[in-house]
């Protein structure tokens, strides 16, 4: 058995988890700082730093406890080095490197963004070659994987990332934070063609979502209250749904990939599952909604497969995208 304990704190979850074999979560502690970030209508780097400097070493405690693994069981320490929020990622390298140097075991630096494509090998049997569309608060992708770490952006925004676009759409909309859980919610029950939201017209496999947005903004301060919440969640979630799907699909084709994997928080959203399932001609991963948002088992996960002893990085992947 090969496992590693990992931790992640990139932004306001403080996450540790043993993962056996990158597939098998032995533990897994989440220790989420939402309701602290509630009453600022998102999250505040200096307060999340903060959080997670007082409870990082409890959870760690937590999810060595619950695996039932000795230190010495282990194969190494992950954590997640980037990208995120500066003062939080420290706290959790900081964290990481003292259990490596106390246990005298190897210190692996993960991609955040990586991490989260790794999430669908746990209780899996997805492999590589494969499209992967990652769609989080902070980014939105289209990567290419030909193998388990070696990856290449094909596309991806040119200004708000997908998870951005929800949050400040729910804020026009009156719904707090975070956005995408309830805009999703509101637009199960709404009318998704109320409302002619533009998809926004960028060549190739990349996005832009602030017209979007804009364009939700002007319908908003057109309309009389109350607001139509569930057509106008319905209408642009549609908008937002149809691009990631129809250049997914078209990334997929064009790469003759096998399989297309959805990652990040976003990945969460029934409509865009369920698109997906719908159109796709080959198999969609998706991962479990427990390990969606950022969490550490997905990090033990790319750990596994993508991982080796090294100073702190950026990872294994390459941002560096593909020039068409």
């Amino acid at each position: 058995m090969n496992a590693y304990l990992a931790v992640e704190t990139s932004c306001d979850e403080t996450a540790a988890a043993v993962v056996a074999d990158g597939r098998r979560v032995l533990s897994d502690v989440v220790l989420s700082q939402i309701e602290v970030h509630q009453q600022f209508g998102g999250v505040v780097p200096e307060v999340a730093a903060r959080q997670h400097l007082e409870t990082v070493n409890g959870v760690i405690e937590q999810a060595l406890n619950e695996s039932g693994l000795a230190p010495k069981e282990l194969a190494g320490i992950a954590f997640t080095a980037g990208p995120g929020l500066i003062g939080t990622l420290l706290t959790g390298a900081s964290a990481a490197k003292a259990y490596s140097w106390a246990f005298d075991l190897p210190l692996i630096a993960v991609d955040h963004l990586l991490a989260h494509v790794c999430a669908n090998y746990i209780d899996s049997d997805l492999e590589p070659p494969f499209i992967a569309l990652l769609v989080s608060g902070g980014h939105t992708q289209i990567i290419h994987f030909s193998s388990y770490s070696q990856g290449q952006i094909i596309g991806q925004t040119i200004d708000d990332a997908s998870g951005e676009a929800y949050d400040k759409v729910a804020r026009l909309l009156g719904l707090g934070y975070p956005g995408g859980p309830a805009i999703d919610q509101l637009a199960q029950s709404g009318n998704p063609k109320a409302f002619a939201f533009p998809e926004g017209s960028v060549a190739g496999y990349d996005f832009s979502f602030s017209g979007l947005k804009t364009s939700v903004l002007r319908t908003v301060e057109k309309l009389s209250a109350p607001l139509p919440q569930e057509d106008l969640a319905a209408s642009f979630q549609e908008a937002v749904t149809k691009v990631l799907v129809k250049k997914t699909l078209a990334a997929c084709k064009e790469f003759n990939a096998p399989r297309i994997v959805l990652a990040g928080g976003v990945a969460a959203n029934k409509t865009l599952r369920r698109k997906f399932a719908e159109l796709s001609p080959v198999p969609v991963y998706s991962p479990a909604l427990s390990v969606c948002t950022d969490n550490a088992a997905m990090v033990a996960a790319a750990a596994h497969f993508c991982g080796k002893p090294a100073q702190l990085s950026e990872g294994v992947y390459s941002r560096q995208r593909i020039r068409r």
